[in-house]
């Protein structure tokens, strides 16, 4: 999920993983399931501007947002999901300014 990417995994790179985005679910009586037609909706269980699941193989990796590229639906990932399901934190963007001198050098300036 990150570009770390240990010598020993190189050899794993072309195993296919099947990655799907969930727009949400429902439940509804089966009496409702029969009477749905063309023109009919489905109301579901996410809000509109709820980030979307994306699971590798049935386990949640990251979250993100529909966008549209190339006429084509696309997922833009907002968050990468740790071990423990919960959203790992953006990595500390690298910065080039210099760092605070240190105490004893800040007095002298």
């Amino acid at each position: 999920m990150s570009n770390f990417q240990p010598a020993a995994f190189h050899r794993f790179g072309a195993v296919a993983v099947r990655l799907s985005v969930e727009l949400g679910r429902t439940e509804m009586p089966l009496r409702d399931v029969l009477t749905l037609g063309e023109g009919s909706t489905v109301t579901l269980d996410r809000l509109t501007d709820e980030l979307l699941d994306v699971t590798a193989n049935g386990r949640v990796i990251a979250r993100g947002e529909v966008v549209a590229e190339k006429g084509r639906f696309a997922l833009r990932i907002v968050h990468l999901v740790g071990e423990d399901g919960q959203d790992v934190p953006p990595a500390a963007p690298a910065t080039d300014a210099p760092a605070d001198p240190p105490a004893d050098v800040a007095e002298a300036l």
